[in-house]
């Protein structure tokens, strides 16, 4: 976007959570913003924010008052979740709350494709005796060739999702909310047909967000009704899951599971899922990709300067 002059004399408050250029920070006080910034989030913030108007920030709302910011009109998060914000005073204070969507999507996205295909063609199998430098054959792999998947969650990332698997199989069903239409989906049902869904599917996929509703959402019930041999993964968060209800699954009904996120992390080292040799333990990582500073720097002028360009 070309610069048309200033735009705003908003007062932004920037955190080092995103890797900012000097280019950047000019670019925003060329468009009139007065930028404030803080290294670190879960420190002390050495100046008053009681006129700070807009914020860009990860958790910063986890370790300072949000009600401290008394005249906060504008949030601009570099998560694709709301749960580090309180939405009850979002919405009281009538502020703007925007995510991170979009950034993230396609290398999560990519991951899920990763970690299921890691699964059916035994990968961990395969390292496990490269290590020992020994020639064994697994007559056991699979192919996703006509399976059934099952993305809860049509968003950003469910679409992405959805996308990188139909090259495999056109057996694509989502979970949503608000059910729509989209070509890489056979068929988007109401959340009321989700445990229809569960007992035939052979892949469930989770990148639905975290809100009271869904917490715990797949409890030991939904567990027992998945398919027997059916591969479950997690890669939105960890409190839509009962683990102690997977951990029983994995022995149980699942072939296997791939799991970016967890209740508690770093997952402490007593949890059983550890032992699991059939889960895939990852460390919220699979959002992390080469090209997200560049999608998240316009994603954060955009919508800067739409919200400016808006208000003043």
């Amino acid at each position: 976007m070309s610069l048309k002059g200033k735009l705003t004399d908003m007062n932004l408050l920037i955190t080092g959570a995103y890797k900012w250029t000097n280019e950047q920070i000019g670019i925003l006080r060329k468009y009139g913003f007065q930028v404030r910034y803080i290294e670190r989030e879960d420190s002390e913030i050495p100046f008053d924010v009681s006129d700070i108007d807009a914020v860009v920030c990860n958790w910063l709302f986890v370790h300072h008052d949000i009600k401290t910011f008394s005249n906060l009109k504008y949030i601009q998060l570099l998560s694709a979740g709301h749960d580090r914000v309180s939405q009850d005073y979002i919405r009281e204070h009538q502020i703007t709350l925007r995510d991170a969507g979009g950034v993230y999507s396609i290398p999560i996205a990519e991951y899920i494709v990763c970690g299921v295909l890691q699964l059916y063609k035994y990968s961990g199998f395969f390292n496990e005796q490269q290590k020992m430098h020994q020639w064994v054959k697994n007559r056991n792999m699979m192919e996703l060739s006509g399976r059934k998947i099952c993305i809860v969650g049509v968003g950003g990332i469910g679409k992405e999702t959805a996308k990188r698997f139909f090259g495999f199989t056109n057996e694509i069903y989502g979970i949503d909310l608000y059910p729509s239409e989209n070509p890489f989906f056979k068929k988007i049902y109401p959340l009321s047909m989700l445990d229809e869904e569960l007992m035939t599917s052979d892949i469930v996929i989770l990148t639905l967000p975290l809100t009271s509703e869904t917490e715990n959402m797949f409890d030991r019930h939904r567990f027992k009704s998945l398919k027997k041999g059916a591969v479950f993964v997690n890669a939105a968060r960890g409190k839509l899951v009962d683990e102690e209800a997977l951990s029983e699954a994995l022995d149980q009904n699942l072939f296997g599971a791939v799991c970016d996120v967890f209740r508690e992390e770093p997952l402490p080292q007593e949890s059983k899922l550890w032992k699991k040799k059939n889960l895939i333990i990852t460390p919220h990582n699979s959002f992390v990709s080469e090209k997200n500073q560049e999608r998240m720097w316009s994603v954060i002028l955009d919508r800067l300067i739409e919200y400016a360009e808006q208000s003043f």
